[in-house]
């Protein structure tokens, strides 16, 4: 396909280091899709609160991506963004904040992500006066849904799109609600809706069972690579560090060893970003080549790691690969 300007620009200008990464992960994820392979994209951090959206969104209509596991919080928080960003705060100074002005925001009901303030008022609440009401129908039913479906249907019923505050098509998670999209989301209680959720089950106002657990997330995951990863098989897009890749790259591992099944085929690409460099113990700052003995992936899956900030890097990669 033809290349628009900003594939141009860093064809031509990102050479070495970093920047070549860059170039050869966008290449290499192209070339995989184009073979007939298929992606996961992982989202670690606070990838919604950075909006990724605007073109992780576009990524996700154009089947650029087949299955996503993010965290809870990243889940939750491209529909905050979609409904309350206007209230959203900037700081651009956030270093230099003492503990008196964080606690300031505080009281004033900001939770700060680096430079920009959630409000918890119009974002949190929001969110929570509507979903709640499809938990406890949910539960009432005796119904049971994984914590991306909840948000599916909350999205799809439309109750809040009177109160969308961007253009819908910068929202990732409506553009992965039309299309139905897999999504994997281990250790959701570890988010604000998860919170909220436990505090309704230790009210005793509804049941945990309600809610699909990570033990069926990743039974669900190796259903879905047993499926997928025929032929040129399935990549893997890991954005930052932590459970949101962690968890989803344990499946192959799990069905050779454990479930012994050996036709199992492993992860067929790989790439990291990340500003976490190699490090004592860390995962996130673990090379790719440490995966291969956890038997994630094999001695020639194309790997790459790209060393830097992924606000930064994330969208020129989805822009090379869209042909913008």
């Amino acid at each position: 396909m033809s290349k628009g300007p900003v594939s141009q620009f860093i064809q031509h200008h990102y050479r070495h280091f970093n920047a070549a990464a860059l170039v050869d992960a966008a290449k290499g994820y192209e070339t995989h899709l184009l073979e007939g392979g298929k992606m996961m994209v992982t989202l670690a951090g606070a990838m919604s609160t950075a909006e990724l959206g605007v073109s992780l969104a576009e990524m996700i209509r154009q089947d650029k991506v087949q299955i996503l596991s993010v965290t809870g919080a990243n889940l939750e928080e491209d529909i905050m963004n979609l409904v309350a960003h206007n209230h959203y705060k900037r700081i651009p100074n956030y270093r230099d904040l003492t503990p008196q002005q964080e606690w300031e925001l505080l009281e004033q009901g900001l939770n700060r992500v680096t430079d920009t303030c959630i409000p918890e008022e119009e974002a949190f609440r929001h969110i929570q006066h509507n979903i709640v009401k499809l938990w406890k129908d949910a539960d009432a039913k005796g119904e049971r849904y994984f914590p991306h479906e909840f948000m599916y249907k909350l999205l799809l019923s439309k109750v809040m799109e009177k109160d969308y505050q961007i253009d819908p098509k910068d929202s990732w998670m409506i553009a992965a609600a039309e299309k139905n999209l897999p999504i994997i989301v281990g250790g959701w209680e570890d988010s604000t809706m998860g919170n909220i959720f436990a505090s309704y089950i230790i009210k005793g106002e509804m049941k945990a069972t309600t809610m699909k657990s990570g033990i069926e997330y990743m039974v669900y995951l190796s259903e879905w690579y047993r499926n997928n990863s025929g032929g040129k098989g399935v990549g893997f897009f890991q954005i930052g560090g932590g459970i949101a890749g962690d968890f989803p790259i344990c499946v192959v591992p799990m069905m050779y060893q454990d479930l012994e099944w050996h036709d199992v085929p492993f992860w067929s690409y790989f790439c990291q970003i990340s500003d976490s460099t190699t490090s004592y113990g860390s995962y996130s700052g673990a090379v790719p080549n440490e995966k291969i003995t956890w038997g994630k992936l094999d001695i020639n899956t194309p790997k790459f790691i790209v060393e830097s900030d992924a606000t930064i890097v994330a969208p020129l990669i989805f822009a090379y690969i869209l042909g913008w």
